[in-house]
């Protein structure tokens, strides 16, 4: 597994930091919704509900532009797509420090981010490469280790459950991601920054 760069460690382990504030806590809690108004204000964008609007885009691009990317290395968006759609042009282009590979084709390491479908969408990464406005979800990998049953990237993403939580992210032998039916995963980050 090659070693992570200080970014990609500094991007996980914000995510890590919001996660141990936040995992308890709703997104209705005046605690949290403050929270998310500020990460929303914070990437540029307009803040509309904390109930109402999904976040976890907002939460990701907080993430990475805390961490030191600039505008300039990264679409920050409320949706997914959108930056999603911007890393794969980068890979297309062999531009940009964040490059959307197919899952197929990076082992993701911390610091990477991983997509995948929400609401039982069946989108996939040509959809991706030429769409950038649909629903999906992505969390930041803080971790790439081996238990019981195999290879794993433990992940953080936001508005998961209404909060901020951990999930984990099945790998393969080779460290590669794990395709599944139900909200398959479209695409995979590499982070070069």
């Amino acid at each position: 597994m090659p070693d992570s760069s200080p970014f990609a460690r500094k991007l996980a382990s914000i995510a890590i930091e919001q996660h141990a504030k936040f995992q308890f806590t709703n997104e209705a809690d005046p605690v949290l919704c403050k929270q998310i108004e500020k990460w929303t204000k914070e990437i540029g964008a307009a803040f509309i509900s904390c109930t109402k609007e999904p976040w976890s885009a907002v939460f990701v691009s907080w993430c990475v532009k805390q961490a030191g990317a600039t505008t300039a290395e990264f679409k920050f968006s409320k949706a997914h797509s959108v930056f999603v759609h911007k890393t794969i042009q980068n890979a297309l282009n062999n531009t940009g420090v964040f490059k959307g590979l197919k899952i197929g084709a990076h082992a993701p390491n911390v610091g990477d981010i991983i997509q995948f479908n929400r609401g039982g969408n069946k989108f996939n990464f040509e959809f991706a490469r030429t769409n950038r406005n649909y629903k999906s979800h992505s969390v930041i990998v803080i971790e790439v280790g081996q238990d019981a049953q195999g290879r794993f990237a433990f992940c953080i993403g936001g508005n998961e459950s209404d909060s901020v939580r951990r999930t984990t992210v099945r790998l393969d032998t080779n460290g590669l991601i794990k395709q599944r039916i139900e909200n398959p995963f479209i695409c995979v980050i590499k982070n070069l920054k």
